[in-house]
């Protein structure tokens, strides 16, 4: 939900969309992290989709994902986000994407600073549905890669412009029915919006 409107090596590493796990993850140290700057290694190209052809007076939506704030960014290994769309019941009006694995981490931040291309025109998408972010990361000592966090943005957070939005506990729930905030602190997606329209 919007602050505007209301507010990761095993000898077996998996490729994004070759996971789920819902178990739930510890503690991790507070500190970790803190004043570094470090780069990820490429691992998976992700599955990201072109853009939409344009249609007379329709708009398309490119949203970038800018960074994350986590804080235990530090030690997260080969971190990416899986975008979706989903209905109000939670079933999927879109195929699913996944970013490259982020770029860099500094600090509380991971960055990503990617383009994802929505794959349905602004306005052919139904009342309801609502833009999913989950976050995934490489657990090396159990060889798989989890969802550690989720956010997402409802059709009325559709602007131009920057966003921030909330950070919630998994499982990801889809019907947005019992979100739970992943942490007190002031930790959030960033995203920047940007729509096209074809007159």
């Amino acid at each position: 939900m919007c602050l505007c409107a209301c507010f990761c090596g095993g000898s077996k590493i998996l490729a994004p969309g070759e996971e789920e796990n819902l178990e739930l993850e510890g503690e991790e140290d507070p500190a970790a992290g803190h004043g570094s700057v470090d780069t990820f290694s490429p691992r998976a190209p992700g599955t990201l989709l072109p853009q939409l052809p344009s249609e007379p007076g329709m708009t398309l939506l490119t949203i970038t994902i800018e960074k994350i704030g986590l804080k235990d960014a530090g030690q997260c290994i080969d971190p990416y986000m899986t975008i979706s769309i989903k209905d109000v019941n939670g079933v999927d009006l879109n195929p699913v994407q996944d970013t490259p694995v982020a770029s860099r981490k500094e600090d509380t931040f991971i960055h990503f600073n990617v383009d994802v291309e929505v794959q349905k025109h602004v306005e052919k998408l139904p009342k309801g549905a609502a833009i999913f972010f989950e976050f995934k990361h490489y657990k090396p000592k159990k060889r798989f890669t989890s969802t550690k966090c989720f956010s997402f943005m409802e059709l009325d957070e559709i602007k131009p412009g920057p966003i921030v939005i909330e950070l919630y506990k998994k499982p990801t729930d889809f019907k947005r029915k019992k979100l739970q905030l992943l942490t007190k602190k002031p930790l959030y997606l960033h995203l920047h919006q940007t729509l096209q329209k074809d007159s």
